[in-house]
């Protein structure tokens, strides 16, 4: 009886470890990425954070995403840059947008808001600084120049 007690505690603890093991292993990403990406906000910290809000019906975002791609290009190895699309369109419609403005960095599908604890913004184009702790440093709104992002984050770098 004592021997039957002892296998099944055994098996006991070992289902609830396998259970564990299952759910931490499976766990569902913190964010969705246009073109069946994810990810979790951990995996941010250390890099310098760039989250882009823009519309197709904001003519200065539109003229500003040249500026992010090049910025995202020339950054990428310090810096994650990500779109949002304001009026959270997803599918075939995102994808549309993405080609006709030439949105060259990626684009979250899931607010940014959720994942960082801030409000929508009022106006567009605005951008959001978070540095490598996680900590969000600014909020710019109006267009952004490669040259105004990359002054940014030396400015913070320095503090």
């Amino acid at each position: 009886m004592l021997k039957t007690k002892k296998i099944s505690i055994s098996k006991s603890i070992s289902s609830i470890a396998l259970v564990l093991l299952c759910l931490a292993a499976c766990s569902k990403p913190d964010f969705e990425i246009y073109n069946d990406s994810s990810g979790y906000v951990k995996d941010l910290k250390g890099k310098w954070v760039v989250i882009n809000y823009w519309a197709d019906w904001c003519p200065p975002c539109i003229k500003e995403m040249p500026e992010l791609s090049s910025f995202y290009e020339d950054n990428k190895e310090d810096v994650q840059v990500f779109a949002y699309n304001f009026d959270q369109l997803e599918g075939e419609e995102l994808q549309e947008q993405i080609l006709r403005f030439k949105v060259q960095v990626p684009s979250l599908l899931t607010d940014p808001g959720d994942l960082f604890g801030w409000e929508a913004p009022d106006g567009l184009p605005t951008t959001y600084i978070i540095d490598p702790k996680g900590i969000t440093r600014d909020m710019l709104v109006g267009p952004q120049t490669k040259e105004t992002l990359e002054e940014l984050i030396q400015k913070y770098k320095k503090i």
